[in-house]
């Protein structure tokens, strides 16, 4: 399960510094993503936190087998971290709810989806990684703690070196 980030989460900043520069826009300006604040005000919007809401979870529930907090290198570097050498998780782009800021960068950088997931979050700023028999249960604890839940894929049998595929299209807005 995916846990909604709220934005970039502090990584990606020379990127975003470049696109801001090559752009040769000012960071008191509206931000084109969300225009009622300042760019740079909205592109350093804190981290979330999710430690209150997994507690609960582990404590109610206790089906969370591995936790991974998408950070620099995206899902593809983070993931693999709490899997076995034997798994892999096979992630389904399209249930991603790209947040704006992301499809604004990719748009106005020209950053391509693979390394939008490489560099950012792109919206999941947290994995949850349980038993299939348990998922129900932990996306209703988690919602129920006002987070924002979506199933992302399973956990397969690693074929070579590929710990993390993707299907689906990362709907970055165009």
């Amino acid at each position: 399960m995916g846990l909604a980030s709220n934005g970039l989460h502090a990584n990606g900043f020379s990127l975003v510094r470049r696109v801001i520069a090559e752009a040769k826009l000012p960071w008191e300006m509206p931000a084109p993503f969300s225009p009622d604040r300042p760019l740079g005000e909205a592109l350093l919007a804190p981290t979330r936190i999710y430690v209150k809401p997994l507690l609960k979870a582990i404590r109610e529930a206790a089906s969370i087998k591995a936790l991974a907090h998408v950070t620099g290198g995206g899902l593809p570097e983070n993931l693999p971290r709490v899997l076995p050498a034997s798994l892999a998780a096979e992630i389904d782009l399209a249930a991603i709810a790209v947040p704006a800021v992301f499809s604004w960068l990719a748009k106005t950088g020209g950053i391509a989806a693979p390394e939008m997931l490489r560099t950012f979050n792109c919206g999941i700023g947290m994995v949850a990684v349980a038993a299939p028999s348990a998922a129900d249960r932990l996306v209703a604890l988690l919602d129920e703690a006002g987070e924002r839940t979506v199933r992302l894929g399973r956990i397969v049998r690693a074929k070579g070196d590929r710990r993390v595929t993707f299907t689906g299209k990362l709907n970055l807005g165009g």
